[in-house]
């Protein structure tokens, strides 16, 4: 069969999905990621073939205006449950800013082209991530079969249900559907109907154990079809150093790439939490980037700074972590069975509430990281690489996520969704 993974051009959301794409080319379909040309270099070093679609990157542009300005995704806390408690007023408001200034505007530059490449490519099966939501309305434009590729907690799901429930609550005078309504007028430009399926697929593809997954309204009809977390960081060389465990303790302090690549920076003093660690029984080895250690200066004995290196291959060697808790720093992590020391950063937006439940799990330890200290990093450092309880905990997630099915496995499951014999 054809397959096209559609995808904003988000780098991180990209990789997460590889692992499924490399599954169905192995299995003889042909495959094609589309997504804006900031993406080439990413899809090209994956060794996948690549369509551009859209005028550009526009995330990177939405989130330098989103920042510091009220009402926007970072203004309320989408996974408490004090939100869905506003006035429907406000509530609908903070929706209205969702669509208008992260939806709509990352989507709107795709849609043609995608919808283009689908009519003349004739896939029989569109795999999009759940912010590209042009995605599906191409594949409906086509005859495609599409399933969404979920790299987190499905918080569009609970988002959707939640504001649904609430809508039916209001009278008829001040029921406000922001996404239906862009999202349907959208689809009617290229002959779709819409439908919440277009919201949340045929399929949704989760990588998230169960004990992990948030509940969402089960009248979206979500169908999710659950597949083991394989991680791949983007094309890498393994140093000499990290090919063996060291004899002692390793602490792996991993603060992601969208903090600098998107933000401008940490929300937490790098330095000093540095500082502050060089007081624990075991290397630290902290991947930080070249642009990102300038201000640093000299760093305690027992910390070893790194530009890149797989993270799969450090997690490995590592005995505990210290993360931003985003999607694929924290599952590898998981994968690998190490307890964790969480912070969160509300402008990752759905990283909150992984954290949450990955800590209620008992897998690790929940620092805020606007208000937490060196010496609370310190302090929960210690505990991530000593307490029995969260190496138990974590471990038996670990194993639960390695015996989930493959993503061969899925690949093959995909094919019966598309209906191809």
């Amino acid at each position: 069969m054809r397959v096209v993974v559609a995808t904003i051009a988000e780098r991180s959301h990209f990789l997460a999905v590889v692992p499924l794409a490399w599954a169905l080319r192995s299995a003889g379909h042909e495959v094609v990621v589309a997504s804006q040309p900031e993406l080439a270099g990413a899809v090209s070093a994956a060794g996948l073939p690549f369509a551009p679609v859209g005028r550009g990157d526009v995330l990177a542009r939405v989130l330098r205006r989103l920042r510091g300005r009220s009402g926007t995704m970072e203004a309320v806390d989408w996974h408490d449950a004090r939100t869905w408690e506003l006035p429907w007023s406000e509530l609908s408001t903070h929706m209205r800013h969702m669509v208008t200034f992260w939806w709509r505007m990352v989507n709107e530059p795709m849609v043609g082209d995608l919808v283009d490449l689908c009519r003349t490519w004739k896939p029989d099966l569109v795999v999009w991530d759940p912010i590209t939501l042009c995605a599906p309305v191409a594949a409906r434009a086509c005859g495609a079969a599409h399933v969404r590729f979920l790299w987190g907690v499905d918080t569009f799901a609970r988002m959707r249900g939640s504001y649904l429930g609430r809508m039916e609550e209001q009278v008829p005078e001040v029921r406000e559907d922001p996404l239906g309504e862009w999202l349907s007028g959208l689809a009617a430009r290229y002959g779709v109907e819409f439908d919440e399926e277009l919201v949340v697929g045929q399929a949704t593809i989760d990588q998230v154990p169960d004990v992990l997954r948030i509940p969402v309204d089960g009248r979206l009809g979500v169908r999710y079809l659950g597949m083991r977390f394989v991680p791949y960081n983007g094309r890498a060389v393994v140093p000499d150093w990290l090919r063996e465990r060291p004899e002692g303790r390793r602490l792996c302090l991993t603060l992601g790439t969208s903090a600098t690549d998107r933000f401008g920076g940490y929300t937490l003093p790098l330095g000093e939490v540095l500082e502050a660690l060089g007081q624990v029984d075991a290397e630290v080895v902290a991947t930080v980037p070249l642009q990102a250690r300038q201000d640093l200066g000299a760093v305690p004995s027992n910390v070893r700074l790194v530009d890149y290196v797989p993270l799969h291959a450090l997690a490995a060697t590592s005995t505990a972590t210290i993360n931003h808790s985003g999607f694929g720093s924290a599952l590898t992590c998981l994968e690998q069975g190490l307890p964790q020391v969480l912070f969160t950063d509300r402008r990752m937006f759905d990283t909150p509430e992984l954290a949450r439940r990955i800590t209620g799990a008992g897998a690790a330890v929940l620092l805020e990281s606007g208000s937490a200290g060196p010496e609370d990093f310190l302090r929960a450092a210690e505990r991530a690489l000593t307490e029995t309880g969260l190496t138990e905990r974590s471990a038996s997630l670990g194993e639960w996520i390695r015996t989930r099915p493959t993503p061969a496995a899925v690949a093959a499951e995909l094919e019966r969704i598309a209906h191809v014999p």
